[in-house]
């Protein structure tokens, strides 16, 4: 699809000729709006007499404060640290010296594999580009090395906070990002008489005219989608219903079906239909056509007046309850589980909680990028500490949820470079329009927190451990042992999760007691789950002997080209009974409410 231009100052010519005077009413117009979200954004913040952000500023300024106290304290580390990054220097220049005189040489430093910044070929060419390539590689890896190493004896979460917010400072400062230091930004000012600029120009005031006031970057083009239409579409009905979720029965696609259903329980930090983009990737659909009854839990965006809400209370009307309807539904008391992600953490406590309390209605549990260990959750621990959530509970405590864009936020500072500065240079240098993408539309469809229910999830489980303890989490009453879950376990993870570490949710293979496949799929948390066969896009790993150490378990592991998908349904077919006549939605005991994806996955957090 082409990108459509929608600011009214495009010229459609490839080189324009802009009249000036044009280009200064543009620029009189821009002025005006700037002004306007200005005194909007300062009106709304003192209506809400509500600064929070995250990260919170002061924490930020704490942690490099601290380390520039302990850098300065230390002033032989310090001159050797300087001396190092002046021999570095001194070779670059020499290295840029026979450049210029036609020698082939090698880099003083290069980007990592994988680095998009610095593609273009410019960078490498120009002797000007590349000096400034290098020279920033050279003192951001020197930084970012240095605070590091001047605080790696200190608590491990204050270094694992050093060496994030470091990340994020030198990422915002990669000369990628700025228009006088990217060539591929100059070449299209040059090639479009700046209208790139004034394109980029009515992009960053659009995004913060949507943000009202806060940049609230617009990742793709929203309108090319329409939920139930082209994404979301998996032919279903909602079929049961409460104030935390709906039920959605999906129309069978065989004339046979397994007669265990299948139900998915997604997280609710994010919108179910991760798992059902479009049909070539959408998992639903595929576990609908290999002859499963799929059943997938949609919960609600929630508002303040589900403040109280609490983690038993997701349990409770979550999957619980869901179990309960589709008993109705189907008249099957056994079924198949599916959690992903904080859904996953759900599912385990509620088969922990039904252990407990001696009920076998789940035949096999399957775990997506799951963590039940939090002793290593990755990089979302940087957030998670005293001082910070109780600035967090005060800001909930006030409107009765944690915002959507926090979460959201949050989560693409774990990829800032390309969730956050890719954006910047495509959209406010380059002029790009926003190309439709099915995966970052739904990345920007983003979900509220309920205070009582998010603020006991990162307490119990983030910061305190406690589920992994017996008995250390109590739900609706009733202490909960990961340990007494039974049943066959089928764990998913993906090498490159930087939300939940493959390492971390290996921990749960020397948990539960039934017999458990482990597998690891390449790539991230999203990409590595969402991965269709029919792309044979990454490649995952197998061994059935779970050592306690899960490197050694992946040294001996055997890869398999292709999608786990296929590996997943061989596993779960022979716990899904025989071959019955397929179920129609609303031929059971529960009647129709609406068509899928039903009306709670439509409500968006800033309605």
């Amino acid at each position: 699809m082409e990108p459509v231009v929608t600011t009214s100052h495009a010229n459609k010519d490839q080189h324009p000729n802009r009249d000036p005077a044009e280009t200064f009413k543009a620029m009189a117009d821009y002025a005006a709006r700037a002004q306007k979200i200005m005194l909007d954004f300062v009106k709304t913040s003192s209506a809400e007499h509500d600064a929070f952000e995250l990260p919170d500023p002061g924490v930020v300024a704490q942690v490099f404060a601290e380390a520039t106290f302990k850098l300065w304290s230390d002033p032989a580390k310090l001159f050797e640290k300087q001396a190092e990054l002046m021999r570095d220097y001194s070779r670059l220049w020499q290295v840029e010296a026979k450049k210029l005189r036609g020698e082939t040489v090698e880099p003083v430093a290069q980007p990592v594999k994988g680095d998009k910044r610095f593609a273009d070929q410019a960078w490498n060419d120009e002797v000007a580009f590349d000096l400034v390539k290098q020279s920033y590689l050279l003192t951001s890896r020197w930084l970012q090395d240095t605070l590091h190493d001047v605080t790696k004896d200190e608590d491990p979460h204050k270094v694992q906070m050093v060496d994030f917010y470091a990340r994020q400072f030198v990422n915002a400062l990669s000369p990628s990002n700025f228009l006088m230091t990217n060539p591929q930004a100059l070449k299209a000012t040059v090639e479009s008489g700046g209208d790139n600029l004034l394109k980029g120009m009515d992009h960053l005031l659009a995004d913060l005219e949507r943000g009202k006031g806060r940049l609230n970057i617009r990742m793709t083009d929203e309108k090319a989608f329409t939920l139930g239409e082209n994404i979301a579409n998996t032919p279903g009905k909602v079929i049961y219903q409460n104030e935390l979720m709906q039920l959605i029965q999906y129309t069978p696609s065989t004339e046979t079906v397994f007669q265990r259903p299948l139900l998915i329980v997604p997280p609710w930090i994010n919108k179910f239909y991760i798992l059902d983009l479009r049909p070539k990737n959408s998992f639903i659909k595929w576990a609908v056509d290999q002859s499963h009854t799929v059943f997938v839990i949609s919960w609600v965006n929630p508002d303040e007046s589900l403040a109280n809400k609490h983690f038993e209370d997701y349990m409770r009307d979550g999957p619980l309850a869901a179990l309960d309807a589709i008993k109705q539904a189907t008249g099957e008391a056994k079924v198949n589980m599916v959690g992903y992600c904080i859904g996953g953490t759900l599912t385990a406590c509620t088969l922990a909680w039904l252990a407990a309390k001696r009920r076998k209605p789940v035949v096999s549990a399957t775990f997506l990028t799951t963590m039940t260990d939090f002793a290593e959750a990755g990089e979302l621990k940087v957030f998670i500490d005293e001082p910070q959530l109780d600035l967090l509970d005060k800001h909930m405590k006030k409107k009765g949820y944690l915002e959507g864009r926090h979460m959201s936020h949050v989560f693409n500072m774990m990829r800032d470079n390309d969730l956050i500065w890719s954006f910047v240079v495509n959209h406010y240098l380059l002029g790009k329009e926003p190309f439709p993408f099915d995966l970052l539309y739904w990345n920007a469809d983003s979900t509220r927190m309920p205070m009582m229910m998010h603020s006991f999830y990162l307490r119990k489980m983030y910061l305190e451990n406690q589920l992994i303890e017996p008995g250390g989490i109590q739900l609706d009453g009733v202490p909960i042992d990961l340990r007494k879950v039974a049943l066959p376990c089928y764990l998913l993870s993906t090498r490159e999760d930087h939300i939940a570490p493959w390492t971390s949710t290996y921990k749960a293979t020397q948990l539960y007691q039934g017999p458990t496949r482990f597998v690891l799929s390449a790539s991230g948390h999203i990409a590595g789950v969402v991965n269709p066969p029919v792309a044979n896009k990454y490649c995952y790993w197998t061994n059935p002997t779970l050592t306690a150490d899960p490197e050694a378990w992946l040294s001996a592991a055997e890869h398999h080209d292709g999608s786990w998908w296929t590996d997943w349904q061989a596993w779960i077919a022979p716990q899904s009974g025989k071959q019955i006549p397929a179920r129609q939605p609303g031929d059971g005991a529960l009647a129709v409410i609406e068509d899928a994806p039903g009306s709670y996955v439509k409500m968006r957090a800033g309605e």
